[in-house]
């Protein structure tokens, strides 16, 4: 494929919204890159709410949008049909989350960094602001933890267990392993030969880490540390804790799988999250912690399934 590095004059960026059920946070994100130094050329909405929100988009005559009705819901069906209704002239395709806001010079830094971005750079992820604090930190940095394959120190490298290290906020921009579809921008070259998998179906976990990995054999990932962004989770079109539970072991066995990754440390590292689940859920007399464990439980009881390739394609229950 061919990976000519675009100029900041000559390039175009078109970003693809998969978004469902949530028009207050696709109506913030539009504000946010309304006031952009420099946006992008073309916003692909790809919509799967049972209610269309395409009257979200009125209220932003200034924004090159473009709109698409998608079904059933999917993450990564929604972000396949994106690209392929991208402009042809587009020579960077991004996705931004629905519940995603921007720092006004982000695209602008983003530009700037795919303006001197060497021929191997294939993908690059905006740095995020305000990375939650999140438990079980201590477990996942420790010699002991990395030594045996399960996950590393280090932001954005993916271990032999699978687990990939999340990519907290950066103080400069780095080269990694993987990139979360949250915030990022891919040459345009790359999806002539790959696009999302879509046996991550319904809420597609882990979509992100095997597109970006598969990606990854063929050049570099960078996260620009200039070009800032915010996550605000919703809580809006989400699955079930437990329903959670089923999607993190069916996903991330798929994962390892597909990419010949050590089985026996995945279900090492699986077991030590039931773990933390149970022990959570009963040390805080939380129900959801119980209820995110039950469902690892039950995917895991699915693996009995498995084709002879060892991939489940069966629905979970």
């Amino acid at each position: 494929m061919c990976l000519c590095g675009p100029t900041l004059m000559t390039s175009r960026i078109s970003i693809v919204v998969a978004t469902k059920d949530r028009p207050y946070d696709l109506r913030r994100l539009l504000e946010c890159l309304r006031l952009q130094t420099l946006g992008p050329a073309e916003i692909v909405i790809v919509d799967a709410s049972h209610a269309p929100v395409e009257y979200v988009m009125a209220a932003f005559p200034e924004l090159p949008t473009r709109y698409l009705r998608h079904w059933p819901p999917s993450a990564a069906a929604q972000r396949n049909a994106g690209i392929r209704a991208c402009d042809p002239a587009a020579t960077l395709i991004g996705f931004a989350d629905d519940d995603t806001t921007f720092e006004p010079k982000a695209f602008l830094n983003m530009f700037s960094f795919w303006k001197q971005a060497a021929p191997d750079i294939l993908g690059a992820a905006f740095n995020i602001r305000n990375y939650p604090r999140r438990g079980g930190q201590f477990l996942k940095h420790s010699a002991l933890t990395e030594r045996l394959g399960l996950y590393s120190a280090s932001p954005g490298r993916v271990s032999p267990s699978g687990w990939q290290a999340i990519i907290p906020e950066l103080n400069e921009t780095q080269f990694v392993d993987w990139l979360p579809s949250t915030a990022a921008v891919w040459r345009r070259a790359v999806f002539e030969e790959e696009l999302f998998d879509e046996f991550f179906e319904s809420y597609s976990y882990l979509e992100d880490l095997d597109f970006s990995y598969t990606v990854r054999r063929r050049g570099r990932l960078a996260v620009v540390a200039d070009a800032g962004f915010f996550h605000f989770p919703s809580f809006a079109s989400r699955v079930s804790t437990r329903q959670f539970g089923q999607y993190e072991v069916r996903n991330r066995l798929y994962f390892v799988k597909k990419h010949r990754l050590s089985v026996p440390r995945c279900y090492f590292g699986l077991a030590i999250r039931l773990g933390m689940s149970i022990s959570s859920g009963i040390a805080r007399l939380d129900a959801k912690p119980l209820a995110r464990g039950f469902g690892n439980i039950q995917a895991i009881t699915v693996q009995r399934t498995a084709s002879p390739n060892g991939i489940v394609t069966d629905p979970l229950p």
